[in-house]
């Protein structure tokens, strides 16, 4: 089914009047939402992959025929934002130029493409009884969303989950409403293309905060619920909600030089990691350099930082080779900049690197610098966190560059999924057991 450009238009304009006025009680409507939800999780449980497919394409086709009406909706957002005082980082998140269009239809097309992992049975053998046993890949059911600002995460978090066999709800930001509310127009004619239920992928209508906790508090609907967005948000919801979470509330990577490292290589990556984007939560916060290895790359590295504006706050002995360093305080090794500010220390040894990053680090991606294969492979084993790298920039720590085509977020849990959380991070698995007559005496 494809709706031609003026009808999509229409359409998309119809969902902008949807009035919050309507929505009287939310609890009662977001408990519709649910049951929805879990009845469409049925219906995709059995959805063929050409069908999932089918629906992303028709969306990117809707998306893209749908571009002037989604210009309106973001400009009614951008001057919304304006009137409140948003500051221009959160006003640049917020907006769907062009190519952040161009880039949303690229990216269901790239889901499209992907493997789909539900139905995959691995490990099946035959036991002493006879019995042939495995495992299948399933759904996780229906994936409660929640996110801030930008409104291109309703199409990413919509593709995967869809890819993926869940139903999803998802609740952005209340300055995102009316972009969100265009792209849930152009979702729902994908899913009707293809013939799949509309509630397979639905867009909270109201901005009422009421929503966030009536959907993080549904164990009987929602099976899990992925937070995106500030630390007060995710500390929100982790404390709050009645269903498991798939999060991680900070990013303090770190960088550890060690005595065996390649200056030049130390130098490039320790720059990368905090350089090549300040507010990712894979950029790096913490260097540690050991003291061998500190005359060889401080040096180098303070005039890089210095040539780029980044803020050096560093320990006494750091502070030998970098003698405009800001003296680093305790909180310093907690801290999550996202900003051009970085603290180092100087340690004595890799023992004392490990400890400081298991110590202050959040789970997150911590690299080691090293040719030294018994230094790295005991940093690989050692450190505790969801991405551990070696002689890598910890800004590859992300679904895309880790061949996930795509993720939904980070994870620094343990259970169920952990770092990037792609397709095969909002699935799990269950036993499937032939037999031919068999009982058990």
């Amino acid at each position: 089914m494809c709706f031609p450009a003026d009808t999509q238009e229409k359409m998309i304009r119809m969902a902008l009047e949807t009035s919050e006025s309507e929505i009287a009680d939310v609890d009662a409507y977001m408990q519709a939402m649910g049951e929805r939800a879990r009845g469409a999780s049925r219906v995709l449980a059995r959805a063929t992959t050409a069908q999932k497919n089918r629906a992303l394409l028709a969306m990117a086709s809707a998306l893209d025929a749908s571009r002037d009406a989604l210009q309106i909706a973001n400009d009614r957002d951008l001057e919304a934002g304006r009137d409140n005082g948003l500051d221009e980082a959160l006003l640049d998140r917020l907006a769907l130029t062009p190519a952040r269009v161009d880039a949303m239809i690229e990216g269901l097309r790239q889901v499209a493409a992907l493997s789909d992992p539900i139905g995959e049975i691995r490990d099946m053998r035959y036991l002493p009884s006879g019995l042939q046993v495995g495992k299948m890949r399933v759904a996780l059911g229906v994936v409660g969303i929640v996110y801030e600002s930008r409104p291109n995460v309703t199409v990413d978090a919509a593709s995967l989950c869809l890819k993926s066999g869940n139903a999803t709800i998802l609740r952005g930001g209340s300055e995102a409403i009316h972009s969100n509310r265009a792209i849930a127009a152009c979702i729902r004619q994908g899913l009707r293309a293809a013939e799949l239920d509309e509630a397979c992928v639905q867009v909270v209508a109201t901005t009422d905060r009421a929503a966030v906790g009536a959907l993080i508090a549904m164990p009987e609907f929602v099976d899990v619920i992925v937070p995106r967005g500030g630390k007060g948000l995710i500390e929100r919801i982790s404390r709050d909600a009645r269903v498991p979470v798939i999060k991680h509330l900070d990013g303090i990577c770190h960088v550890y030089v060690d005595q065996a490292a390649d200056p030049a290589k130390a130098v490039a990556i320790a720059d990368n990691a905090k350089t090549q984007r300040y507010s990712p939560c894979n950029a790096m916060e913490t260097l540690l350099v050991h003291a061998e290895a500190a005359p060889r790359v401080l040096p180098e590295l303070a005039d890089i930082y210095r040539r780029k504006g980044v803020e050096m706050r560093a320990c006494e002995r750091t502070r030998a080779w970098v003698t405009d360093a800001i003296a680093v305080t305790e909180q310093d090794w907690q801290s999550e900049y996202l900003a051009p500010i970085v603290a180092i220390r100087v340690v004595d040894t890799l023992e004392e690197a490990i400890t400081h990053i298991n110590t202050h680090g959040s789970h997150h991606t911590d690299a080691i610098v090293t040719e030294n294969l018994t230094d790295a492979r005991r940093f690989l084993t050692e450190v505790d966190s969801s991405s551990v790298m070696v002689n890598a920039s910890t800004r590859f720590a992300d679904g895309f560059e880790y061949g996930l085509g795509a993720e939904i977020g980070i994870s620094t849990d343990k259970l169920h999924a952990r770092g990037p959380v792609g397709l095969e991070g909002l699935t799990s698995e269950k036993y499937i057991v032939y037999g031919d007559g068999h009982v058990r005496s």
